[in-house]
């Protein structure tokens, strides 16, 4: 019981801050992250949704030799009008939940903004 009350702390805490900011925040070192739900082996990559918890992105290419992280990270790139070397790869490339960090001197708004207007 006290177990889970300790690590339901800072799950709500992180909640909380998620909430404020939706999939987009600021991590410790001040870079832009990017919470991603990944859907690889779409026929096209798009923005599916964009919702409190992540940002839904198909990936038109196969879960295989991180074929996909690297489209995911082309992808981004491109909806954020930045260059490649600024979106990286920062936790999950074995997962669908990725942790992408932006380092450039867009704001999380901007980013969210961006990120929105591809939707669809």
């Amino acid at each position: 019981m006290v177990l889970q009350q300790v690590k339901g702390q800072p799950a709500a805490g992180g909640a909380a801050q998620a909430e404020a900011s939706g999939p987009v925040a600021r991590d410790k070192s001040g870079a832009v992250t990017v919470t991603v739900h990944a859907k690889p082996g779409s026929k096209h990559s798009a923005i599916t949704e964009v919702s409190a918890e992540a940002v839904g992105v198909a990936i038109a290419a196969p879960p295989t030799d991180g074929e996909a992280n690297t489209e995911l990270v082309r992808f981004l790139a491109q909806v954020l009008e930045l260059k490649k070397s600024h979106i990286s790869l920062d936790k999950g490339s074995r997962s669908r939940d990725k942790l992408i960090r932006v380092d450039s001197s867009l704001s999380p708004e901007e980013v969210l903004r961006r990120l929105r207007q591809a939707e669809g």
